[in-house]
C-alpha cells in the first residue's frame, strides 16, 4: 500500500481542479490532498486514480468524482466530532474525507461484497468508522440522531425514515430525481415536521435500492 512522492504529487493538483471547479472550504481541500485516492481503486485504475472523473468499483457500483465527494461534503458544513450517517460506503473513500474532517461516521453499505471489503480497507489506512451492513432507506435508528446525514446515490424521493434520524438543525445532503439526472438537495431539519429545502445542481449518481445483496 505505497503512497509514493508522485502519488501525493497528483493529489496536489487534484486540489487545485477541484479547488477552480468551487470548492472553497481549505479543510475539505486539505482532506483530498491527504487521502490516498489511487488505495480505495482496483489497481487496473491506478493510472486514473486523480483525475476528477467517477470510476467502477465492482457491484455496479462506483467511486465518486473527487469535486462531487467535496461537493456533498462542502454542503454539510462538517464540523469537528459531529454524528455523520453515510448512506452508502461503496469504496470508502467519502468516508475517509469525514474522518479526515474529525467528523465520527456511522456507513451503511448494502452490498455484502463491498462491505466487507471497506471494513478492512479503512483500518489499514487509519480510518475507523462504525460500520455497518443493512438496508440504507432504514438508516441506523439505534444511533440516531445524526448531526448530518450524507446519502451517496440518487433517490426519487427523500426517504422518511432518514428524516426521523436527523437532528432538529441537522443538515441532509441527498441527491433527489431520475435515474439519469438528480438535483443535489440539502435539507435543514427546523422542527418535528419542518424542513428548509434547496436545491444547488445537476449531478448524476448510480440509484439507491432498498434492501441487501448478500453476494459471494
Amino acid at each position: 500500500m505505497e503512497d509514493t512522492f508522485r502519488h501525493k504529487g497528483l493529489r496536489k493538483k487534484l486540489v487545485e481542479t477541484v479547488s477552480k471547479k468551487g470548492i472553497t472550504n481549505n479543510k475539505i481541500l486539505g482532506a483530498i490532498n491527504k487521502v490516498p485516492r489511487h488505495l480505495f481503486m482496483d489497481t487496473g485504475f491506478i493510472n486514473f486514480a486523480y483525475k476528477d472523473q467517477a470510476f467502477p468499483i465492482g457491484e455496479g457500483q462506483t467511486i465518486s468524482q473527487p469535486y462531487t465527494v467535496a461537493f456533498q461534503t462542502q454542503l454539510l458544513e462538517i464540523e469537528r466530532h459531529e454524528k455523520v450517517l453515510e448512506i452508502g460506503t461503496g469504496s470508502g473513500y467519502q468516508a475517509a474525507v469525514l474522518l479526515e474532517l474529525g467528523a465520527r461516521v456511522y456507513t451503511i453499505e448494502r452490498h455484502r461484497k463491498l462491505f466487507l471489503k471497506v471494513q478492512t480497507l479503512l483500518p489499514k489506512l487509519g480510518y475507523e468508522p462504525k460500520f455497518f451492513y443493512g438496508d440504507g432507506y432504514k438508516g441506523i435508528p439505534s444511533f440516531a440522531p445524526f448531526d448530518k446525514i450524507l446519502i451517496t446515490a440518487g433517490v426519487a424521493h427523500v426517504p422518511e425514515e432518514l428524516l426521523k434520524q436527523l437532528k432538529i438543525g441537522g443538515r441532509m445532503v441527498i441527491p433527489v430525481g431520475g435515474e439519469s439526472y438528480q438535483e443535489m438537495t440539502l435539507i435543514i431539519k427546523k422542527g418535528e415536521k419542518k424542513y428548509e429545502r434547496s436545491n444547488h445542481g445537476g449531478f448524476v449518481f448510480v440509484p439507491m435500492v432498498s434492501g441487501t445483496i448478500n453476494g459471494k
